[in-house]
């Protein structure tokens, strides 16, 4: 069988670029797609799924905005919306920020489940992004919930293990081949010891970063081969500042978070397009 990579533009840095302006940003840099959060807005939602359509974009939509809902009950409720709101765009999949690392087991258990139901009823696959302050924030939090449920499907951002954990992750290879099976999708970014984004992953000083993080893209991605499946999806996601780092005074970002996207794409598509 013949297996697809696609790479996606992040929306995350761009949002304030007009819908035309972006999309063409995206079709001139080569991109397969967009992964966005959207509108809540049914007309506005669909004026984005249109344009995307019709540019041959694929879409990848995200929810992230129940960071900002500490309270469980508002969390849950929030997170219901969201997620509604994100497969009524009938995307690929949908790339979910879910719970909070200070929450009980049974508490993220339960917006699991309810991710479980929404995902059963539209049709739409929804995975859990690894994440500082979400419930797979570290991985001695993730691992309960692998036991549990052998079906959980992840978005690997091993970035922010690099900084949750203060290393490359070097110690914890058995860690990392329990959580390989379960990725379904990529977030193609550049962690390091005391941060989820290198300045430039290209400067010759990120090297070990660059090649710690390949090798575990490499291991995903040969999962994902081994099952067989169509379609393997990465995204590039350097994102703006604070992400990208700035000079003291000035503020001035010393990257181009678009640029390092662009870049990676292009590392990735020569790596796996094969």
């Amino acid at each position: 069988m013949k297996q697809d990579v696609r790479i996606f533009a992040p929306h995350w840095g761009s949002v304030h670029l007009s819908r035309e302006a972006f999309i063409a940003r995206v079709l001139d840099a080569g991109f397969d797609g967009i992964e966005m959060s959207l509108p809540t807005e049914d007309a506005e939602r669909k004026a984005w799924t249109d344009a995307i359509a019709a540019a041959g974009l694929k879409l990848i939509a995200q929810q992230w905005e129940t960071v900002f809902h500490t309270d469980f009950a508002t969390h849950k409720s929030a997170l219901e919306n969201l997620l509604r709101n994100a497969c009524a765009a009938q995307p690929l999949f949908v790339n979910s920020h879910t719970g909070k690392d200070f929450y009980s087991f049974a508490q993220n258990s339960e917006l699991l489940d309810l991710a479980d139901r929404i995902s059963a009823e539209t049709g739409i696959a929804i995975v859990h992004e690894i994440h500082r302050s979400r419930f797979s924030g570290h991985p001695m939090l993730l691992l309960p919930y692998l036991v549990q449920r052998p079906q959980l499907a992840l978005n690997a951002d091993l970035s922010h293990w690099c900084v949750a954990c203060e290393s490359l992750l070097e110690d914890q290879p058995q860690t990392l081949e329990k959580v390989y099976p379960h990725v379904r999708h990529i977030h193609a970014r550049i962690g390091h010891s005391q941060g989820p984004q290198v300045n430039d992953f290209r400067a010759p000083e990120h090297a070990a970063a660059l090649q710690q993080h390949l090798s575990w893209w490499d291991r995903i991605v040969a999962h994902r081969r081994a099952a067989g499946v169509a379609c393997i999806t990465l995204t590039p996601e350097f994102g703006p500042p604070p992400y990208t780092q700035t000079l003291p005074y000035t503020n001035q970002p010393v990257s181009d978070a678009w640029e390092l996207n662009v870049a990676m794409m292009q590392l990735l598509r020569a790596r796996y397009s094969k």
